[in-house]
């Protein structure tokens, strides 16, 4: 080592070479050469495995009646636009991407340069993700035909039935944070600073143009509307909330003084003259400045957390979905009677047996239902009496509940309830699987088109193992 040089960390390891053997001489190897030309006549086909799943995905593609999309598509022959994509490859892309729990755009567009499986159904046709990400959100009612074709297609096909459905919930996080969330008085001043950012920036960019470069002035212009249009819309939700909190306050008071006239004037004179630390606090509507639409909802987890309540009616003989519904309520009370009908307009017929968790048993819905020849399969909520028969029709009970009650308590019934986790709740978990965690859109329809993106590709897979090739 010279002099004046500090001794270096690795300067006394002896120098990393290959051992000459016993015999003499260093090992040949064969090192890795890049740049060198090679001319491969080989296809894309040919690089794929004739029984890669990849292929059945673009079978399972070909079949669909895709008239909805093709309609849309302005570049037609004699007159000028560039041509898009097939969306038969749009199609069959996602389809692909979420069997494999991909469910960012940036991700399956660097996939369809590197993967061959991607390439595969690309077929040199190029992608961005802009294209994918709009493609998979643009397009929810087509979505909504092409799943009700795949499970009537299952129907004709005599594997699967409309007989027997199974509804359950999962509650999905959605893409906005708990830190989101403002109360109306703090929106109303969020609102006022948007609106003076967008002020100062047109401003600042009418005075001085040369300030940044046009893309730049632009982006920033975009981001500043997009703030300010998301506070309104938070806004907005704030102030209903607000009017059905008045609405419900007022119903409960109407509701007080019809059962109790003396009990309500003495309310109305505590009102004039009790201080108002006495009052009971209203409690002041919040909404995200995110994604107005989500609600907090209580996860699985025990935790609470922003959220979409997706609902799936699950087919008990095939497992594949029928029918797909989103909304922003934590709470499934209520919603069977909503799907039932949904059922049967898409598809021209009820399901003949509703199967569903207690969280669905709401008196109202299981009596409509039965008037209308539907046998809901939900158990009965445990009494407050402990002495009293849960499954005994009670005095108030209408027709269609009474039967309800003397139904569960039957062997039969038990039987067939059993069918409910074995079909809802095991396609709410292959969802699951396959990405359902979290939404990375905003808004309940992009949300619902998700959701519809996740029920057709289940009834794909439902297809591979009822109808094989």
């Amino acid at each position: 080592m010279a002099s004046g040089e500090e001794e270096g960390l690795f300067d006394f390891l002896p120098e990393q070479a290959a051992p000459e053997r016993v015999g003499g001489g260093l090992p040949r190897l064969r090192f890795a050469e890049r740049m060198q030309t090679r001319w491969r006549p080989v296809s894309l086909d040919g690089l794929l495995p004739d029984d890669h799943r990849v292929r059945l995905v673009w079978s399972f593609v070909e079949g669909l009646d895709l008239t909805a999309l093709l309609a849309t598509i302005k570049a037609v022959d004699g007159r000028p636009g560039h041509p898009p994509a097939d969306p038969r490859i749009l199609l069959a892309l996602w389809l692909y991407a979420t069997v494999e729990g991909i469910g960012s755009a940036r991700e399956v567009a660097r996939l369809c340069d590197e993967h061959i499986a991607f390439e595969w159904l690309c077929g040199g046709v190029g992608m961005n993700a802009k294209t994918l990400a709009d493609f998979r959100v643009d397009h929810g009612a087509v979505l909504e035909c092409l799943l009700v074709d795949s499970f009537t297609a299952l129907v004709r096909a005599g594997v699967a039935s409309l007989d027997r459905v199974a509804q359950d919930g999962v509650r999905v996080r959605a893409s906005a944070g708990a830190a989101s969330f403002r109360r109306h008085s703090t929106l109303q001043e969020c609102r006022c600073e948007a609106e003076k950012a967008v002020h100062d920036l047109r401003t600042q960019l009418d005075t001085d143009p040369g300030a940044a470069s046009r893309k730049q002035a632009a982006a920033r212009r975009r981001a500043a509307e997009d703030r300010e249009r998301r506070v309104r819309a938070a806004l907005a939700v704030t102030e209903e909330l607000h009017a059905k909190q008045q609405e419900a306050a007022r119903k409960e008071a109407e509701r007080a003084a019809r059962k109790a006239p003396q009990d309500a004037a003495a309310d109305a004179k505590g009102e004039a003259g009790e201080p108002a630390s006495k009052k009971p606090r209203e409690k002041e509507p919040r909404a995200s400045t995110t994604d107005a639409q989500a609600r907090v909802m209580k996860m699985a987890d025990g935790g609470f957390r922003p959220a979409y309540n997706v609902q799936f009616a699950t087919d008990t003989k095939s497992t594949a979905i029928a029918g797909v519904s989103v909304d922003n309520i934590g709470s499934d009370m209520g919603k069977m009677l909503p799907m039932n009908d949904a059922l049967a307009g898409q598809y021209g017929t009820r399901p003949r047996q509703h199967l569903a968790d207690g969280g669905f048993a709401k008196l109202d819905d299981i009596e409509a239902l039965a008037q209308n020849g539907v046998e809901t399969f939900v158990p009965v909520p445990k009494p407050r009496n402990a002495d009293r028969d849960r499954h005994a029709p009670q005095p108030s009970d209408p027709p269609g509940v009474a039967d309800w009650r003397n139904r569960m308590g039957g062997d039969d019934a038990k039987t067939i309830y059993k069918e409910r986790a074995a079909t809802a709740e095991c396609a709410n978990a292959q969802a699951r699987n396959r990405g359902l965690t979290q939404f990375l859109v905003r808004s309940m329809d992009k949300v619902k088109t998700i959701a519809l993106w996740h029920a057709l590709t289940h009834n794909m897979v439902c297809t591979w193992r009822l109808m094989p090739a």
